[in-house]
């Protein structure tokens, strides 16, 4: 457990108090990082210069004011620790030894997909709600929330509006999954269907706000959600004290902000990095800028982190402790839910996993440095579309080489296709779709293309067949 916290005469919680309690060693745990901070990218950089000009004997107590000046503190999630620990579910971390092994360090995995509706944003919802409550009290239960989400957070907020009794109205874009609509419907919010993406159903949901006096919550941007996505941070300490690194998803950057401040504040050792999908990089793109700036999107497999700009209060925090972020190609996505799936039976959204994405051989953060380093990898959600999950998988088998396609060219005279389907037969590859066509092929009159997908074990398995027909004389287009 964690040394009982000390509250200043401000009532604030001490981060100096919170980091000198003895903390307990985990079992579990096999080594610890190197303190040395190299300060070779962009944050680390940033942070020295905001705290070199401290260097008088005083200046842990100005590095400490600066922080107290954030948007979000430790203390804010402190309290959110003990408001929501009733009404959350508390993720236990996991050691994975097949993804151990795979990417060469000791892999924890925070299984937030488990919470009752499917993702950790359960924890800012029921925070924001509580603060509500606090502040103004059992008459702003007549007034409700609103809120814009394609997904989880109007899952969660749903959810817990429902528990705690206040009334939440949820506007959805045009393109968020029924299922999600539905599971709202069940948890008695009031769905409006606007816009044909997420901004177009922020405008009217604001425009709501204004006419009928409900209070707006942002999923990754307020204060009382950054604080309660934070808590997160507090739990990894807890289950993991040896942790050397956190690898965290980045979307709307509400998680990463709350989850670094929390490590950074009990454990300032241990790197804090952020991952986004290439094709939102929304918060690296802040970085660049100094300030949140609209970022051009594209759809990807991480729909959950596909936030164009990121919040103002989230960045102004998470870039004071993040380390660096990195992004995640959709290759690398799909295999890491395949490797979720397979290796831990878990299934993950594509957003949930891209922690993971990048710490896979080739990615961003596949480095030498986090060998054999204990690493927590918060999966943060699990709602994702049946359909959607049968595609991810085929990609994840294709970026394998588990699931290979060809064309080759053969003889149009019977016995031709026959003869090719033996030679697969012969180097073990199963045969899932095969099609041959003959309008296209402008060369001999009595050769015909045939397009085959197949199954097979690997890159090994896949270099061998492809020697194999090459070989056996067929043209290929592998």
């Amino acid at each position: 457990m964690l040394a009982v916290f000390v509250a200043s005469s401000s009532g604030r919680l001490s981060a100096q108090a919170a980091r000198s309690g003895a903390v307990s060693r985990g079992r579990y745990c096999l080594s610890s990082v190197a303190k040395n901070d190299k300060a070779t990218n962009p944050l680390s950089r940033r942070r020295t210069q905001e705290e070199s000009k401290f260097n008088s004997p005083s200046a842990p107590d100005a590095v400490e004011k600066v922080r107290d000046e954030l948007p979000v503190t430790f203390a804010d999630i402190s309290r959110a620790n003990v408001a929501i620990r009733n009404g959350v579910v508390r993720t236990v971390c996991e050691k994975s030894v097949f993804l151990s092994e795979i990417v060469g360090a000791n892999i924890w995995l925070k299984p937030e997909f488990r919470q009752f509706t499917g993702s950790f944003k359960e924890r800012g919802a029921r925070n924001a709600i509580l603060s509500l409550l606090r502040t103004h009290g059992p008459d702003f239960k007549k007034r409700g929330v609103i809120a814009a989400s394609a997904g989880n957070h109007a899952l969660a907020l749903a959810y817990h509006g429902r528990e705690l009794g206040v009334p939440v109205t949820v506007v959805m874009p045009t393109i968020a999954p029924l299922a999600k609509v539905d599971k709202c419907r069940k948890f008695n919010a009031k769905i409006i269907i606007y816009g044909a993406h997420i901004g177009e159903a922020k405008e009217h949901a604001e425009s709501i706000m204004l006419t009928e006096g409900n209070v707006y919550i942002n999923g990754y941007d307020d204060p009382p959600i950054v604080a309660g996505a934070g808590t997160m941070g507090i739990e990894i300490i807890e289950d993991v004290p040896c942790v050397d690194a956190v690898v965290v998803p980045v979307g709307g950057a509400g998680l990463i902000a709350g989850v670094s401040c929390a490590i950074k504040t009990l454990k300032p050792e241990c790197k804090v990095y952020g991952v986004e999908p290439e094709f939102c990089a929304s918060f690296t793109a802040a970085l660049k800028a100094g300030k949140p700036v609209p970022t051009e999107t594209t759809p990807t497999l991480a729909d959950g982190l596909a936030v164009p700009i990121v919040g103002a209060h989230a960045f102004l925090v998470a870039r004071h402790y993040v380390d660096e972020c990195v992004t995640t190609t959709e290759k690398e996505i799909s295999l890491a839910v395949l490797r979720l799936l397979e290796n831990e039976k878990m299934v993950v959204e594509g957003g949930g996993a891209s922690g993971l994405a990048a710490l896979l051989p080739g990615g961003k953060l596949d480095r030498p440095e986090l060998k054999g380093k204990n690493i927590v990898v918060p999966l943060c959600g699990g709602n994702i579309d049946t359909t959607v999950l049968g595609r991810v998988l085929d990609r994840g088998l294709a970026a394998d080489e588990r699931l290979v396609n060809f064309v080759a060219t053969v003889s149009d005279r019977p016995g031709g296709i026959a003869r090719l389907t033996a030679l697969l037969a012969e180097q073990g590859a199963s045969i899932k779709d095969i099609y041959h066509e003959r309008a296209w092929l402008h060369s001999s009159v009595d050769q015909v293309q045939v397009k085959c997908v197949v199954e097979l074990q690997g890159r090994e398995h896949a270099a061998r067949l492809k020697k194999a027909l090459l070989d056996n004389k067929y043209p290929l287009m592998w």
